[in-house]
């Protein structure tokens, strides 16, 4: 027949020494009617003929869904052919000896009669490497590669979170890559960055690379560390896991406990488990509105893959996505391990429950608390909640969230102090360079300044941006009220009378009744 499709004995390994029949799951439909079939009657025929031998169907996902949500028939007709076809090699288990395994990336979509004893009876889940599995994988995928004698692999492994094996696979082909543009570059300046125009040619030559300077190249950790930016591991190419910008600078007052929460953990996990301490499984911040930017410095310092959830996005209106979402949160950041997942607007996620009402609300917590217990088996996978309103919080987030085991402890951040207040307007200006100041302008007399009492750091940024919108209207309008012709950027600079008109405007947004009952204190 010239449909009859033909398929190579191919040895599996050294150590099995057996034929090995592989095909992938597509190939297997055809769009006449009962030819699938057929097809994986010839198949399994074929395997029993080369018994014993080893039948790999790849993405056998792609024939074998769910029959109740079948769209047709022939997806029905199909799985039942294969559930046949893996019963018959049962009864001929004594003269075939056929090894049926089937690789998928979606096994929740299999037809669940394919997993039960007797057809895929045994599971393996190939999750993500951690880092003693990607530690093992570098030295496979570096044998070849000419590095250095004292090459810290360990410390390769830990800058690579989230990485499977065919994104190390990248990461060493293009530090591979990086050496050689390295090398060149290095031959450029050795030779004033220049070689002689060649005749008839408008541009200059790249040096070659001669068989002695190629047998002499080695691959630097620096050469992998700049790599790292241009491989993005496929755990993180969802727009899920990222690492913010914002350094400790903005920390002081919980910078120590933080330490030992999140960052000890992760820069120090033999001493650890030499002590027999586990990390803390999460943190709640009491964070006053403005101020909860700073606790993604968290990310930054440890180098961890840092997921933000804001509460409300996981509430769906369809009864399971809710759930889904949660565990979906949860799947991502083992995937990213060492990571922090940050739930802000935790009290809108996780409301108290009176035991009455029923609703995705409700569902979320049940299923935000059996991720939250999940912990205990999950390495480097650490949890921060935020919530704006702490002297109610008790009264607010329900309490099974707040018991030690998940959101155990809690860090109450205040308002910050004028130290505090001058190193976020000298982050907020970059060290006074942008906007340009006037010699007048003293950022630590503006932190100090009764007037900005209580300010957080969004009133502090929003201070700024009124002097300098106060400076740039004394450009572009004259003393007439009629614009003009813009200036030279670099002459707009922002003055003291700028941030004493700035003042006139811009007030505290926490209220007086909340800081006068001390809401952001520990009581």
């Amino acid at each position: 027949r010239t449909n009859r499709l033909s398929y190579r004995k191919r040895p599996t390994s050294i150590e099995m020494e057996l034929p090995l029949l592989k095909v992938s799951a597509p190939e297997l439909v055809s769009g006449v009617s009962g030819e699938s079939e057929l097809k994986l009657r010839e198949l399994f025929e074929q395997a029993v003929t080369s018994s014993p031998c080893i039948l790999f169907i790849n993405e056998v996902d792609a024939i074998t869904p769910e029959r109740e949500v079948a769209s047709k028939d022939m997806e029905r007709r199909i799985v039942a052919q294969l559930l046949t076809c893996m019963d018959d090699l049962n009864s001929l288990a004594v003269t075939a000896q056929v090894m049926v395994i089937g690789a998928t990336n979606r096994p929740d979509s299999l037809d669940p009669a394919l997993r039960r004893a007797g057809r895929f009876d045994k599971e393996i889940c190939l999750g993500i490497p951690d880092e003693a599995a990607r530690l093992r994988i570098l030295k496979t995928f570096c044998r070849k590669l000419k590095l250095p004698e004292d090459f810290d692999y360990r410390q390769l492994a830990r800058l690579t979170p989230g990485y499977v094996g065919a994104d190390l696979m990248a990461l060493c082909r293009e530090a591979a890559m990086s050496t050689i543009n390295r090398v060149l570059l290095e031959m450029q300046d050795k030779n004033q960055g220049l070689v002689p125009k060649a005749e008839g040619r408008g541009e200059s030559e790249r040096p070659q690379v001669s068989e002695e300077q190629m047998a002499g190249l080695c691959i630097l950790m620096s050469d992998f560390q700049g790599s790292l930016a241009s491989v993005q591991p496929s755990a993180k190419r969802e727009g899920f896991a990222t690492v913010p910008d914002v350094t400790w600078e903005d920390l002081h007052d919980i910078r120590e406990e933080l330490t030992m929460a999140i960052l000890a953990p992760v820069r120090s996990p033999e001493q650890f488990k030499a002590l027999g301490l586990s990390a803390p499984a999460g943190v709640l911040l009491a964070v006053p509105p403005g101020c909860g930017k700073t606790l993604l410095a968290v990310a930054n310092e440890s180098g961890v893959n840092f997921i933000s959830v804001k509460g409300p996005e996981l509430l769906n209106m369809y009864v399971g996505e809710s759930e889904r979402a949660v565990r979906q949160v949860f799947q991502r950041g083992r995937n990213s391990a060492p990571c922090v997942i940050f739930f802000d607007e935790i009290d809108s996620l996780c409301p108290r429950r009176s035991g009455h009402e029923s609703g995705a609300s409700v569902r979320v917590v049940n299923q935000l608390l059996t991720e939250m217990d999940g912990l205990e088996v999950r390495r480097q996978v650490f949890i921060m909640a935020a919530a704006k309103r702490t002297r109610w919080t008790s009264d607010i987030i329900d309490p099974a969230v707040l018991r030690p085991g998940r959101l155990d402890k809690t860090l109450y951040v205040g308002l910050p102090p004028p130290s505090d207040r001058h190193a976020i307007l000298l982050t907020i200006t970059r060290g006074g360079s942008k906007p340009h100041l006037e010699q007048d302008v003293s950022l630590e007399e503006i932190a100090h300044d009764v007037r900005s009492d209580c300010f957080t750091g969004a009133d502090l940024s929003a201070l700024v941006r009124e002097a300098s919108v106060n400076a740039l209207r004394s450009v572009l309008i004259n003393s007439s009220g009629h614009s003009y012709s813009n200036g030279p950027v670099a002459d707009i600079r922002v003055s003291k009378q700028n941030f004493e008109d700035a003042f006139k405007k811009v007030r505290p947004s926490v209220s007086k009744k909340v800081r006068c009952i001390g809401t952001w204190t520990n009581e």
